[in-house]
């Protein structure tokens, strides 16, 4: 998993870059609120390590973005040749 981000300090801008292994997703709802459900992905490395939320919003946006994305791979094939 790779993040990059960018952080304002007086006066400039600093770009970060963070890789890591993912480690564990979690899911936290309240079954009295469903709405406010959302989703932490927590990645370590050597030197780093966080924690992602994600809303249910932005994970259906992201599921649909990938679904279409999805489609176009179905009709594709892979051919081995022999030596």
């Amino acid at each position: 998993m790779r993040i990059r981000t960018k952080k304002r300090i007086p006066k400039k801008i600093v770009r970060l870059e963070i890789s890591g292994e993912l480690k564990e997703i979690i899911i936290k709802e309240d079954f009295m609120r469903p709405n406010d459900a959302f989703i932490s992905l927590c990645f370590r490395e050597k030197n780093s390590s966080g924690i992602i939320d994600l809303t249910l919003k932005e994970i259906e946006m992201i599921n649909k973005e990938v679904e279409s994305k999805l489609n176009l791979l179905k009709g594709d094939k892979v051919m081995k040749f022999r030596k």
